[in-house]
């Protein structure tokens, strides 16, 4: 069963990505499903980026992967849905300030990333989908 949903959006060479307040890495955006309620990954993912982002609008997501298994930066289970979005607009305020800092389009390599969002950005290599 999928825990969690995260997006990645890319433009000119750059992707959306998040910082943690916790500890200051940076992640996709995206966060866990709600326990209580049998939300699909895609309603998780649509719910936390209005929470995370409130004023992003995303063009169509589709469903990209599923990362299961462990994770292979730190050895922890995983499982993930990953979506793509094509567009994305809007200005990147921070709506939940409690758990991050700040929102912006950045290039993946260099930074202090999540072990699942190195995952992700190592998987988007591998595809083809983004370039070193």
């Amino acid at each position: 069963m999928i825990k969690a949903a995260k997006l990645v959006v890319a433009r000119k060479g750059k992707v959306l990505l998040v910082k943690r307040r916790t500890d200051g890495l940076w992640m996709f955006p995206g966060g866990r499903r709600k326990r209580s309620a049998s939300e699909s990954p895609k309603r998780c993912l649509r719910r936390e980026i209005k929470e995370e982002l409130p004023y992003l609008k995303l063009g169509p997501v589709k469903l990209w992967t599923k990362l299961t298994g462990k994770n292979q930066h730190s050895g922890r289970s995983m499982s993930d849905a990953i979506f793509l979005a094509e567009k994305a607009k809007g200005r990147l305020t921070i709506g939940d300030e409690d758990e991050l800092v700040k929102a912006e389009w950045r290039r993946p390599w260099g930074l202090r990333l999540t072990p699942t969002s190195r995952q992700i950005r190592d998987e988007l290599v591998a595809s083809g989908y983004l370039r070193r």
